[in-house]
């Protein structure tokens, strides 16, 4: 309890706190029409293509966020219009993308600055990576995310399932779909100064599924998600700090816990 108490007398821990809750719960809300829409792997993508674009900002000695984030907005556009106009599938072009960003980013960092431990964080995570400019700007564009993803629910609820259906009845499908990726650009952006390049796409990924496998109707996965994602990434943070383990690496095995409970919890009630 001392240790808990000690925890929160901590500046950078309350940063973390505010940024990840935040950050956790666009991911997971953005997360269930990308797993339906079966764009789940497109935070992996966009993780990678954002640590490029963070590469080149140090290398030219620019502000990391202000830089990254409409680089990764443009990439997210792209890749909606390559899965919609070209032969090539979602999957295939977010691989292309992702393997291409991250190639980029570590030549462009080797042949500067060298894998120094500011590289090693935008990699795999660190809570002390954020200053007060970086958590004002989270803080305002997760709040942004919310209200537009709160705004436009239905909508986004109708593209997820039926395209086509939603297009006759005079959705704009389209307008909807770049909604929905510059949301999950933005929140990428956001949660990767704590959890990494490689990990951020667990956000998206482990709340969907695990909700998925508890509840049957849109609106309760998407309320599930929200609130485990919360709960697993503060007590990923809690047992981080407890355990002196990385946060990113720890709120992923926190949800991958959860997430095979879901499983077992599931399979015996069908029983």
């Amino acid at each position: 309890m001392a240790l808990l108490l000690e925890m929160f007398t901590y500046p950078f821990i309350l940063r973390a706190f505010i940024v990840g809750i935040l950050v956790s719960l666009c991911a997971a809300l953005l997360g269930v029409p990308l797993v339906l829409k079966r764009y789940s792997m497109i935070g992996d993508g966009l993780s990678h293509v954002s640590f490029g674009a963070l590469a080149i900002a140090m290398a030219c000695g620019w502000a990391p966020l202000p830089v990254s984030i409409p680089v990764v907005v443009v990439a997210a556009l792209c890749l909606l219009r390559i899965t919609e106009r070209s032969p090539l599938g979602a999957d295939a072009a977010i691989a292309v993308t992702s393997a291409s960003a991250l190639a980029l980013g570590i030549l462009v960092t080797s042949l500067t600055t060298g894998m120094t431990t500011d590289v090693d964080s935008y990699m795999f995570g660190s809570i002390l990576a954020m200053d007060r400019a970086d958590v004002a700007l989270s803080v305002g564009l997760s709040v942004s995310v919310l209200v537009l993803y709160l705004l436009f629910y239905h909508r986004l609820f109708s593209i997820t399932f039926d395209e086509s259906f939603a297009q006759a009845t005079g959705v704009k499908v389209g307008l909807y779909n770049t909604l929905l990726s510059v949301l999950t650009a933005l929140t990428i952006v956001l949660g990767m100064r704590m959890m990494g390049a490689m990990l951020i796409s667990s956000l998206v990924i482990f709340p969907a599924l695990t909700a998925m496998r508890l509840k049957k109707s849109f609106r309760g996965v998407v309320l599930l998600a929200g609130v485990l994602s919360v709960v697993c990434f503060c007590l990923g943070l809690t047992g981080s700090y407890l355990l002196s383990t990385p946060v990113g690496a720890t709120v992923v095995l926190v949800n991958l816990t959860a997430f095979l409970f879901a499983c077992i919890f599931s399979r015996i009630s069908r029983r």
